[in-house]
């Protein structure tokens, strides 16, 4: 199930929730019930947003190879891009 980062207006603190691609929840109290989070003294209306985050990528090619590829070992790639 995918994470998603959303931002809560009224209070500007961002949290993580995990739900399906399907759902989007508008305010809230819809995330609170998405996620079963509690309230807390946060107004129920209040506007939530999703926020743009990346994602790890891989390419098939690395998961035959056990060892990371220097770029995400902390090396530079050999030919400047790693491709993944």
């Amino acid at each position: 199930m995918p994470t998603y980062d959303y931002r809560i207006e009224a209070t500007g603190d961002v949290i993580e929730v995990k739900h399906t691609m399907a759902l989007t929840p508008r305010n809230w109290e819809e995330l609170c019930q998405l996620a079963n989070l509690d309230p807390q003294d946060i107004p129920p209306e209040s506007e939530v947003t999703k926020l743009l985050t990346t994602a790890g990528v891989v390419k098939s090619a690395a998961l035959k190879n056990p060892e990371a590829p220097p770029c995400m070992s902390g090396g530079g790639c050999p030919s400047g891009g790693c491709g993944i």
